[in-house]
């Protein structure tokens, strides 16, 4: 690969998207919003965490798709808060209009 090709095609890594999570488990009550609003702060991302009323967490973040990995791992690996039964995801582009991390 010569430094034209790598200039070329941009680090995927880099790309910003959208992570759209559906959290589903033990996860309201717990402090799970807080710690997945620390979580996502600490690796870049801006979005948020809104408790629905069927128990779920809905989690928006946007940032570099490295990030929003991490954040997903984060989510399925069983250190959050509460217990994670099902995380159901979905990555798109990203649609901006957030400056930080809220919770809801």
């Amino acid at each position: 690969m010569t430094d034209a090709d790598a200039t070329a095609s941009p680090d995927l890594a880099a790309s910003p998207v959208r992570l759209t999570a559906w959290v589903h488990g033990h996860v309201q009550g717990v402090g799970f919003r807080w710690a997945t609003r620390t979580k996502a702060l600490e690796v870049g991302l801006v979005g948020f965490a809104s408790n629905y009323p069927d128990g779920r967490v809905l989690v928006i973040a946007e940032g570099r798709e490295d990030a929003t990995d991490a954040l997903l791992a984060w989510l399925k690996s069983g250190a959050t808060p509460g217990r994670v039964d099902t995380v159901v995801s979905d990555v798109t582009g990203p649609r901006g209009g957030y400056s930080g991390f809220d919770t809801r």
